[in-house]
């Protein structure tokens, strides 16, 4: 890896819909890594409130936050670079998760506009997020100046080479 201290924590953000786990998962393939998605970390009654289209509180997620931070520390710990798909939309939320080890991780912030998620959202079965909160994350999205930006309008292929150019990645 070109200057970069391994391991390191590459977080995959933005809204539902958006590709965070499809471009986690080519992102980790390509580069040899291990892949999470934060989906996996969340209450038993998380999904129920999203799935019943009920939005998450900062509360509720409070202790999904706690045990991602504690799986990256881990990682990091580990020496087990990984790539982690979490929505991450609060700037807050953003600190909390890589407190102390802000020089290990780096933010790409999957970007789209709310017609074209809209579109991937009407066409997805298989996860518990109610498409009737899209407007809800977009109200409570804090982008991030810190994080590489990649428009999600290109392939999954050609989205995953942005990234792996802006963020200097090569193949472990």
């Amino acid at each position: 890896m070109h200057g970069l201290p391994p391991p390191l924590v590459v977080l995959v953000m933005g809204v539902s819909g958006s590709g965070k786990t499809t471009i986690g998962r080519l992102l980790a393939e390509e580069l040899g890594w291990s892949f999470s998605d934060a989906d996996e970390f969340h209450s038993a009654t998380n999904p129920t409130k999203l799935t019943s289209g009920v939005p998450l509180s900062d509360e509720d997620r409070r202790p999904w936050l706690e045990q991602l931070r504690s799986a990256i520390g881990t990682w990091i710990g580990e020496n087990r670079s990984t790539v982690l798909a979490c929505s991450a939309l609060k700037a807050g939320f953003r600190r909390d998760l890589v407190h102390g080890l802000e020089d290990r991780v780096r933010f790409v912030y999957l970007k789209g506009n709310l017609d074209l998620i809209e579109r991937r959202l009407a066409g997805r079965s298989d996860h518990f997020m109610n498409g009737a909160l899209l407007a809800n994350q977009f109200e409570v999205l804090e982008e991030s100046s810190e994080a590489l930006v990649v428009d999600i309008g290109d392939s999954p292929d050609r989205i995953v080479a942005h990234i792996r150019s802006g963020l200097f990645l090569k193949a472990e």
